[in-house]
């Protein structure tokens, strides 16, 4: 089925400026973008007085794995009898009939990065999931995308009473597995083909193979600027790859940052400082550190903020002084590139998946500005 999409204002997320075209889907990708297409038997929309955005990504989410409403039974995003799970996988406990995903694509986000939450040392994989569909396994971008770990008040907090207490202790436990799993990794390269000679099967440390291989990044929770530079400096002692998540403080230490060069999700700030080390949250974090050079991404942690105010978060930014292209390619391209799937969304490019978001003003304004929403060449708005 083939879907043109006429006059429209394209923000490529690319291209700094926008310009007028007209953009052909064919089979859920984008096929071309370019002024007057001729195309024979495509449906036609007609996009005059709209802009086109590409599909906004969240870095950053527990959709799907939260719960809606109050209640124990709908919250799977974090385990509590455990406090290291990196074989637990965020796919598994995602909800994709829960109302708050098509919540979330009527506001035009289109694709989330989801996963278990920070409670825990390693709490396990996040994947890339569309906000779209019936089952989970059809709606995979890329699974997994990054092993979640966590420092600061949150693994202290959950499990001081029976074994983290401490900053101290944290980073111990992340060492203590890394240094597990480099060994078992080790040993099962020096192993080969002999399977007698390979060490016993432990699904933890199987988890924390790919990371160790260099394979799947650490995907750390740190809000303060100690916890920022302890995950920094584990991944340098482990030579694993690293993205930054929260990154509260991250204007504190914009130098260092620019100097290291680890991507940086940047939130939730649309809410109270609720607790000791979100005292300096500020809404110039996300444009102090995209104006140093550092990637960013503008992110929900929803449901800590509702998934479809993602845009409002990138316009709050852009009112404390970050730049409008900026914050457009903080919910697009940046979190697509933080997760490793810019080749399928972030932008409006052919060969990408047509998740495309018109609007009839500006989206990152309180007004619902949203017209239609097209995720992998269907418009859900219809």
């Amino acid at each position: 089925m083939k879907t043109l999409i006429r006059n429209a204002l394209v923000h490529d997320a690319v291209n700094q400026e926008p310009y007028a075209a007209d953009l052909l889907i064919e089979d859920g990708k984008i096929v071309r973008i370019a002024p007057d297409i001729a195309c024979d038997g495509a449906e036609v929309f007609d996009a005059s007085g709209l802009n086109a955005y590409p599909g906004f990504v969240d870095a950053h989410s527990h959709l799907g794995l939260a719960g809606y409403g109050i209640g124990y039974e709908g919250t799977d995003y974090n385990e509590h009898n455990d406090i290291v799970t990196p074989h637990l996988r965020g796919i598994d406990g995602f909800k994709p009939m829960q109302p708050s995903l098509e919540e979330a694509a009527k506001a035009g986000v289109t694709c989330v990065c989801a996963g278990p939450g920070s409670a825990n040392v390693l709490g396990g994989t996040f994947f890339a999931v569309k906000t779209v569909g019936k089952r989970v396994d059809d709606m995979v971008v890329k699974n997994p995308i990054a092993m979640k770990c966590a420092f600061g008040e949150n693994p202290k907090r959950c499990y001081r009473d029976k074994c983290d207490s401490s900053r101290m202790t944290t980073a111990a436990k992340l060492r203590e597995m890394l240094f597990k799993a480099k060994e078992y990794e080790e040993k099962i390269v020096a192993a080969g083909d002999d399977a007698s000679k390979r060490p016993a099967f432990d699904m933890k440390l199987e988890a924390l193979r790919p990371v160790i291989r260099g394979e799947l990044p650490l995907k750390a929770h740190a809000h303060a600027t100690e916890d920022i530079f302890t995950a920094i400096r584990i991944a340098k002692e482990f030579n694993v790859k690293l993205t930054l998540e929260h990154v509260t403080e991250g204007h504190l230490i914009v130098e260092e940052l620019a100097k290291e060069g680890y991507p940086c999700a940047v939130g939730p700030s649309l809410t109270d400082a609720s607790k000791w080390e979100l005292r300096n949250k500020s809404w110039t974090t996300p444009g102090v550190l995209a104006k140093a050079g550092i990637q960013v991404s503008i992110i929900t942690d929803a449901d800590v903020i509702p998934q479809q105010y993602l845009p409002l978060c990138a316009g709050l930014a852009v009112q404390s002084g970050m730049d409008p292209f900026a914050a457009l390619q903080a919910i697009t391209i940046n979190p697509a590139r933080h997760a490793g799937i810019e080749d399928r969304v972030g932008s409006l490019e052919a060969a990408k998946d047509a998740d495309i978001v018109l609007c009839d003003g500006n989206p990152f304004e309180i007004s619902n500005h949203v017209k239609a929403v097209f995720v992998n060449g269907e418009n859900i708005l219809k």
